[in-house]
């Protein structure tokens, strides 16, 4: 999601802007916030805990950080100047929130400028949950094989979590980001092309919602020798 966020100064576009360190502090600032929410406030000092930063780095952080890199890199590629900005506020009111139990994530934003037709417009908002949805199918696949496989050995329950969480979070990042409205990304497909909007949200639908536990589980038995 761009936009949602008041506008940076210039610097950001004058050599006063460290990608690198700003899609850092997002990735850390929401990992530390969703695997607070996975946890409990009460659970902090547990190995629940240190389980639960690891899959919340390599499930959310990433959710955020390669979903903002989708935009900055197209946008780039299209001739645009393009950066990240953490928004360090909204990252601590995203963690103090997740201590009393809700989980809400505003990292950043990419901004951009330069002279754009509305299709490259609306492909740049397209990355960042075409992102979300590829990473999406990506867990379910590494679900399905884990299921299939049914493999036993040390730390199968921690990858099953980690796939299984990956495709539900990753779907639901997805789908949020496709809302056609205000500053998401769903706003700038419509505006371009609804077709394309349509499939976009129907593929987020059905990740996040018919996709269930039940069928994964059926699934696996089908394909199992």
């Amino acid at each position: 999601m761009r936009g949602i966020f008041s506008p940076p100064s210039d610097d950001i576009f004058s050599g006063g802007n460290n990608d690198n360190w700003e899609l850092l502090k997002a990735w850390a600032g929401s990992t530390l916030a969703f695997a607070i929410f996975q946890t409990g406030a009460g659970n902090l000092f547990t190995s629940a805990f240190v389980q639960n930063l690891l899959i919340s780095a390599l499930v959310c952080g990433l959710a955020f950080v390669l979903h903002e890199l989708a935009h900055r890199i197209v946008a780039r590629g299209y001739g645009a100047e393009a950066h990240f900005k953490a928004e360090d506020r909204w990252l601590l009111i995203s963690i103090a929130i997740a201590l009393v139990g809700f989980f809400i994530a505003a990292p950043g934003a990419v901004w951009h400028r330069g002279y754009l037709t509305p299709r490259q417009s609306g492909l740049i908002a397209l990355a960042g949950p075409v992102t979300n949805l590829v990473l999406s199918l990506i867990f379910l696949f590494g679900l399905v094989v884990l299921v299939v496989a049914n493999m036993s050995f040390p730390g199968i329950g921690w990858l099953l979590s980690t796939c299984y969480i990956g495709f539900k979070f990753n779907a639901w990042i997805g789908l949020f980001n496709m809302i056609p409205a205000g500053p998401f990304d769903g706003a700038k497909v419509l505006a371009w092309d609804w077709r394309v909007f349509a499939v976009t949200v129907a593929v987020a639908l059905a990740l996040t919602f018919v996709i269930s536990d039940a069928m994964i589980i059926n699934l696996a038995n089908t394909l199992a020798p």
